[in-house]
């Protein structure tokens, strides 16, 4: 009589989520409380690193749009000027052609008052014109971001993730049983020949990042418990 092989079901990965690190509620109930923090941080971050960039960047941006609009009201009241005195002239010549005098002081003045209220015009038409040029100023300024593969981003200076990876990798390397190894918990396949469970793939990279708020991650309760016959359990009596 064969003895009977009975097949061994795999071992189960559960993923265990920490608890919130700041209210200390467990994953399921997905607060936002690290979300908000995270939003606050990088705030505060960035006022510290950003605002002599941005105080930097607006004036720049702010004198160079003076100046546009400022030549601009130049160009303006120079044609306006223009025009003036070719109409002062042509009321001159008319006053001393026919009248042999000088124009009529009324005509002088409606002359100035006009070229006053022109003048207002374009200096009113050239203010308007702010947004455009502020707009266009700010967007000849240029930010450049690193790229992914760049050994700065890749492997920030800060120290605790090499330490960390290196730390990993000799544990790794250790032979079985040895200090510093961690024996996996389940095996399967015949209980004669002992395959060690491959270790779960990593997460994605999105999914360790603190999501946002309104981005809610579903519960999370875990895998179920193994079936009768896996590791821990005994195989059922062979029928006799």
């Amino acid at each position: 009589m064969f003895p009977r092989k009975y097949s061994y079901p795999g071992k189960s990965v559960i993923r265990m989520d920490p608890d919130c690190a700041i209210c200390h509620a467990p994953a399921n109930m997905a607060c936002e409380c690290e979300a908000k923090g995270l939003d606050v941080a990088v705030k505060q971050a960035e006022d510290r690193m950003m605002r002599s960039i941005y105080t930097e960047i607006r004036s720049w941006v702010r004198g160079h749009a003076q100046d546009y609009i400022l030549e601009y009201f130049r160009l303006l009241t120079d044609q306006r000027k223009t025009a003036h005195a070719a109409h002062m002239d042509r009321i001159t010549a008319h006053a001393y052609h026919y009248y042999h005098a000088p124009p009529h002081p009324t005509q002088v003045a409606e002359a100035q008052a006009s070229l006053k209220r022109g003048i207002d015009e374009d200096w009113q038409a050239s203010v308007q014109r702010y947004p455009e040029v502020l707009e266009y100023f700010f967007g000849l300024v240029e930010l450049t971001l690193p790229a992914e593969d760049e050994p700065a981003v890749k492997e920030p200076p800060l120290g605790s993730l090499s330490n960390l990876r290196k730390v990993n990798r000799r544990n790794s390397n250790n032979p079985p049983g040895s200090a510093g190894t961690v024996v996996p918990p389940g095996y399967r396949g015949d209980p004669g020949q002992m395959h060690q469970e491959p270790p779960p793939m990593p997460m994605p990279r999105a999914d360790r990042r603190t999501p946002g708020p309104g981005m809610r991650r579903p519960p999370n309760f875990g895998a179920p418990p193994p079936m009768p016959g896996g590791y821990n359990y005994p195989p059922p009596p062979p029928p006799y």
